[in-house]
C-alpha cells in the first residue's frame, strides 16, 4: 500500500499543481483584457483634449487597475490608436508555481471609436 502511495501521490500532486497553474493564466489573461477595456473607456471620453492626453490617460487608467489587482510585471501601449479610434494593448507575465521558470506572456487588447463632441449647427 506504501510503495503504491509513493507512486500515486507525485503524479496527483502535479496535476493539481497544473490546475492551479491554469487557473492562474485565465485569471491573469481576464485582468489583462479588463485593464485593456478600462484604458479604452478612459481615453475614448476625455472632452475636448489633445489625441497625446488621451492616450495617457487610457494607459493611466489600465496601470491603476493593473496596480489595484496587484500586477507586478507589465506593459502598457496605446500603439495602433488613431484619431478615430483608440487602442489600448496590455501585456503581463502571470506567475508560475515552480520558482525559477518564466512563464508564457500575456497579451491583449481592446479597440473602440474615439467620441468626439460636435456643436450643433444653427439655423437661422
Amino acid at each position: 500500500m506504501t510503495i503504491s502511495l509513493a507512486i500515486v501521490f507525485p503524479v496527483v500532486l502535479l496535476l493539481l499543481l497544473l490546475v492551479v497553474q491554469a487557473a492562474l493564466i485565465w485569471y491573469d489573461r481576464q485582468v489583462a483584457l479588463t485593464a485593456a477595456r478600462e484604458g479604452v473607456d478612459a481615453g475614448r471620453a476625455q472632452g475636448d483634449t489633445t489625441e497625446q492626453a488621451k492616450n495617457e490617460a487610457a494607459k493611466r487608467q489600465a496601470r491603476d487597475f493593473l496596480d489595484r489587482q496587484g500586477v507586478r510585471t507589465y506593459q502598457v501601449g496605446t500603439d495602433g490608436s488613431t484619431a478615430e479610434t483608440i487602442k489600448v494593448t496590455v501585456e503581463l507575465t502571470p506567475p508560475l508555481l515552480i520558482p525559477g521558470l518564466t512563464g508564457p506572456s500575456i497579451r491583449q487588447f481592446a479597440e473602440a471609436p474615439r467620441e468626439r463632441f460636435i456643436a450643433p449647427a444653427v439655423t437661422p
